[in-house]
């Protein structure tokens, strides 16, 4: 075991604060695994906690990001999920288990508040990982635990996708392309909104069957019934917030699914009840998912051969730099790759 590591840390909150500090490696507790962080997955939310918080009460110094792939090293007293060796992924909320937790205290999340995974090593409970796909790379699986599972939650856990139904994607970002791939393997036909003709371009090579610009259409609504010769579509993945849900109302099957995922252009959403009510739809939140979907998940992607699109990685020293290509937007997932190969 090494005696020292390095970790991105910030003294307060501000992204222009991140440094690199030197930190002493404690040994594992009873129940803890020694993992060495092989690649991290950067979410939109962790830009936006180191930013603000995002109502999080952090610790400083802080280290930010939530998703890691690494190798177990050391394990403490009475681990038995994990051997040394063993490839693993961490989950987001590692108290979640299954079912459903009561309130947000008793499932806290990585990143924020708690400590992040932008370290060569990290120490923590063996009961928050899972073992890793055995088709990915580690910047690969590095990808799965927030922006997989919440397009998993949204359309397979919790959303019953069969074959023969039809998807709306909003955007291309991680969760987004992970949702255009899932739904394309269970058969359904896919639907994106873009601003780019370029990304839309890129979607469809992952298995989407059409694409909208939603500048050159900005009532894309009306594009999603006339594809769906009327009828709409089963599910909605919104990712905008703001009036923009009252589109998704207009295109979404009567007694049809809207998942609300992101906030792009606003942290509310603003319909009418009688909108609402004259659809007959669910809206449902989607906040990730329990440990026990992310291993299904997991075995999922091996079945199927899902890759993820990573548009750019970024190496432990360039963790700035990455983080300031996810804040101009990507095409799927930016990733810091921790340790070199």
């Amino acid at each position: 075991m090494i005696r020292t590591f390095q970790r991105w840390e910030i003294p307060s909150l501000g992204l222009d604060k991140l440094a690199l500090q030197e930190i002493e490696l404690p040994p594992p507790g009873p129940g803890e695994v020694v993992i060495e962080v092989e690649a991290v997955s950067l979410n939109y939310r962790d830009a936006e906690v180191a930013e603000s918080g995002m109502g999080n009460a952090l610790s400083f110094p802080f280290t930010p990001a939530s998703d890691m792939a690494g190798r177990v090293v050391a394990v403490g007293d009475g681990v038995t999920r994990f051997a040394v060796g063993e490839r693993v992924i961490a989950t987001y909320m590692p108290g979640w288990v299954d079912g459903a937790p009561r309130s947000w205290t008793d499932a806290p999340t990585r990143g924020g508040p708690l400590p992040g995974m932008l370290a060569q090593y990290v120490v923590t409970q063996a009961d928050g990982c899972v073992l890793a796909p055995t088709t990915l790379s580690a910047a690969e699986a590095s990808t799965l635990p927030v922006a997989a599972l919440t397009a998993w939650m949204a359309l397979i856990e919790l959303g019953h996708l069969h074959a023969g139904q039809t998807v709306v994607v909003q955007g291309t970002g991680g969760v987004s392309l992970f949702a255009v791939q899932l739904a394309a393997a269970h058969g359904a036909r896919v639907i994106v909104t873009s601003g780019s003709d370029e990304k839309i371009a890129g979607a469809l090579a992952l298995g989407a069957t059409h694409g909208i610009n939603r500048h050159t259409t900005p009532d894309w609504q009306n594009a999603v019934l006339d594809l769906t010769e009327g009828r709409g579509a089963d599910h909605i993945l919104e990712m905008t917030g703001g009036d923009n849900i009252e589109r998704s109302l207009q295109a979404v099957k009567q007694g049809g699914r809207i998942s609300v995922i992101g906030l792009l252009d606003a942290d509310r959403i603003s319909l009418r009840i009688l909108s609402l009510l004259a659809s007959r739809a669910s809206i449902v939140g989607i906040a990730v998912g329990p440990r026990r979907a992310l291993e299904d998940l997991v075995r999922a992607v091996d079945l199927l051969g899902i890759k993820p699109v990573i548009d750019a990685v970024y190496p432990f020293s360039q963790a700035p730099q990455a983080f300031a290509h996810l804040q101009r937007g990507a095409f799927g997932k930016v990733v810091v790759k921790v340790k070199p190969s």
